[in-house]
């Protein structure tokens, strides 16, 4: 779409003038630009032809937010091991004030425990729709999410030999939550190191595909693409030691970001997806 026609939208939903100022990456899937309004905010515009914020003329959507000046992440790698830390560990202390008659004071109506496993609604990772739809186990959660993935494989690529492996490994999968006692944590959903970044003062995370899950899931795709340095792994674990398991759970969740990259951008991914099945095959058929 042409500059003035979302110059045009966008002075219409916000109602003031505005000026584009440039153009950004906006990932692997949008187009991104940085406007400025009358009185000098900034504000960052993320634009997809596959999600709706606002929509716009030609079809799509943008989606506006604040414009922050973000570098890759260094400076605050270990702070946001611990932020994310206590983001995982937030609905479980909520259960514990719940069951002690206490309430975080001021927060929203959403700052409530969750015991099931999640979302109020359906999210994206990426332009995929995840079914959220509540779960009591996350076992069945996770189940359902790559279910949903196998799906789509076969929809677009038919691809038998994933289908297979999946067969095989779904009667074993609660070989890998031996012993483990889950409770659910809002996740980001998609942390990988594209997704992150830093202002000069603070670690920010971004585009995410939240629901309330195991805490281990956002491990996974982190220790994937790279861009996460041990500190923030070393500070993340003083806070949620690795639980026994740790290391194949975290094959287990490659499955599905290999089968939503596969999804997502085509077969290039299909030889990490098998070996990721294959691999995870080996720990529960040795």
């Amino acid at each position: 779409m042409s500059d003035k026609e979302l110059k045009e939208v966008i002075e219409q939903e916000l109602h003031t003038k505005v000026n584009i100022q440039g153009s950004h990456g906006g990932g692997c899937i949008n187009e991104a630009v940085t406007i400025t309004t009358d009185n000098g905010d900034r504000i960052f515009v993320k634009i997809n032809k596959k999600l709706e914020v606002i929509d716009l003329p030609s079809g799509g959507a943008a989606f506006l937010m604040e414009c922050l000046d973000i570098h890759g992440l260094s400076k605050y790698s270990a702070k946001l091991g611990e932020q994310l830390a206590r983001l995982h560990l937030l609905n479980a202390e909520l259960e514990e004030k719940a069951k002690h008659g206490e309430k975080f004071v001021g927060r929203s109506q959403y700052y409530k425990y969750v015991d099931k496993f999640g979302f109020y609604t359906d999210t994206c990772c990426g332009y995929l729709k995840q079914n959220n739809t509540w779960k009591d186990t996350w076992l069945e959660l996770y189940a359902r999410k790559i279910d949903l993935q196998m799906e789509l494989l076969n929809k677009n690529y038919r691809n038998n030999e994933a289908r297979e492996l999946w067969s095989q490994l779904i009667p074993k999968l609660s070989k890998f939550f031996e012993g483990l006692e889950i409770k659910p944590a809002l996740i980001h959903g998609d942390l990988w190191g594209g997704n992150v970044g830093e202002t000069s003062s603070e670690p920010v995370i971004f585009d995410p595909a939240s629901y309330y899950g195991h805490s281990e899931f956002d491990l996974s795709i982190s220790k994937m693409f790279g861009g996460f340095g041990s500190s923030f792994f070393d500070s993340y674990h003083k806070l949620i030691p690795q639980a026994e398991g740790f290391r194949k759970r975290v094959d287990l969740y490659k499955l599905f970001h290999y089968l939503n990259h596969w999804n997502h951008f085509g077969s290039g991914y299909e030889g990490s997806t098998l070996s990721t099945l294959r691999t995870v095959l080996q720990y529960v058929y040795p």
